[in-house]
């Protein structure tokens, strides 16, 4: 064999092994997924979007407003009242149930101060128009809220900041029951921290069943006449997101 013959051979050995390797593709390290944002509930995303949160809302405190108006006559001004729950009757939470979808999580009472820290909350559909027109028949807004006592102050700052009128605010003493009965009777009574003359309440609303006098799940599903002053005297706001029913 030649030395030009070798030396051929060898330079074709060289690019053929050349060839081979910049054919082979480069390993390249797997990237970790980005984690997907989990999907809202359904319950949460029918509140923010659908019209029918909106109408329902509305037909609550329309019909709240046509009963109170019949209720408030012959009555001297001031001498009744009306009593509401705050969250997701008056108020709206939905951004605080939003951002912890989002993120994964559900409530907690951590999470839950610092936004009512916050003072985001935004008020109901019809919530204001009505208020305004109790006012106006003469009568007396009290919020009975289980928020804390605590928060009762950054409470307040949001009702005031969205002209939401309001004559008294009883919130749950911190570490105490959460049962309203005992304030619902301190405002028939007058006997509430703020005082004043006893009140006769001539309607309730809220968005939970609690909300209402000595009524429970269990209690409003052992007959139909335990639900009788729904529509008269009593008018819930539709919350399918968290409530006593779960």
């Amino acid at each position: 064999m030649t030395k030009h013959l070798i030396a051929a051979i060898g330079i074709a050995a060289v690019l053929t092994g050349a060839s081979c390797r910049s054919a082979t593709p480069p390993v390249r390290t797997p990237q970790p997924a980005a984690a997907a944002t989990p999907t809202l509930p359904d319950s949460i995303r029918w509140v923010r979007d659908s019209a029918e949160y909106r109408a329902a809302t509305l037909q609550a405190y329309r019909g709240a407003g046509a009963s109170v108006a019949t209720l408030a006559q012959g009555r001297q001004p001031g001498s009744w009242a009306v009593v509401l729950d705050a969250d997701e009757t008056v108020i709206s939470n939905l951004q605080y149930q939003i951002e912890r979808a989002q993120a994964g999580l559900g409530y907690s009472p951590e999470s839950w101060h610092a936004w009512v820290a916050r003072r985001e909350a935004t008020p109901v559909p019809g919530a204001a128009l009505f208020l305004s027109r109790v006012r106006d028949l003469g009568g007396r807004i009290v919020i009975v809220t289980n928020r804390l006592e605590s928060e009762c102050a950054d409470t307040e700052v949001v009702f005031r900041t969205h002209r939401l009128p309001y004559d008294m605010m009883l919130c749950r003493p911190d570490g105490g029951p959460s049962d309203k009965n005992p304030r619902f009777a301190a405002v028939a009574a007058g006997t509430t921290k703020t005082g004043g003359a006893s009140l006769e309440v001539v309607a309730f609303l809220g968005d939970n069943i609690l909300d209402f006098p000595n009524l429970s799940q269990a209690t409003a599903k052992k007959a139909d006449t335990a639900l009788d002053a729904f529509g008269v005297r009593y008018f819930m706001l539709p919350n399918p997101m968290y409530g006593s029913w779960q």
